[in-house]
């Protein structure tokens, strides 16, 4: 799974502070052995966030573009308006959403908090379901057995 990262962080733009939960998010791609093609800082400016995203979604070179930043509740943080934002165009019901994944193209997005344990916490709850999310996306997995999991690939975790 190829997977880009985008830290949405004024501080961490400016150089006033470490990207520590983009760290997390860059080791958890690590050890799970994907393919890390992008990180990228930028402001919690609405523009920012959507050209990052649109980026790393439209180049055709993530499947899971993973952000962390930028999902408080300071009225900076813009980050889940972001998601809601992009996919209105396409799902009229996307603004009922809280804004916390969403899909563009073949893209999965997900956006995490700026804290590393929020971060871990987030990725502990996705890495059960995301392999599976972006095969579907990407049409590797186009049927599903009658547990819900995708043919040949039923897990015990899917079958309960």
């Amino acid at each position: 799974m190829r997977v880009a990262v985008i830290t949405v962080s004024d501080s961490v733009v400016r150089g006033e502070r470490q990207d520590s939960s983009g760290a997390v998010v860059a080791g958890w791609v690590k050890a799970k052995k994907f393919e890390l093609v992008s990180t990228t800082k930028c402001a919690d400016e609405t523009v920012e966030i959507v050209r990052s995203l649109v980026e790393a979604c439209d180049s055709d070179a993530a499947d899971l573009v993973l952000t962390t930043g930028g999902t408080g509740l300071a009225e900076r943080d813009v980050t889940p308006e972001r998601i809601r934002v992009l996919a209105l165009p396409n799902f009229a019901r996307a603004a009922l959403g809280r804004g916390v994944a969403g899909v563009r193209g073949k893209s999965l997005i997900v956006n995490l908090p700026g804290s590393p344990s929020g971060v871990r916490d987030g990725l502990d709850a996705l890495d059960p379901i995301v392999q599976h999310a972006c095969d579907v996306l990407s049409g590797k997995v186009t049927e599903h057995t009658p547990t819900g999991g995708p043919t040949g690939h039923a897990g015990p975790e899917l079958a309960r």
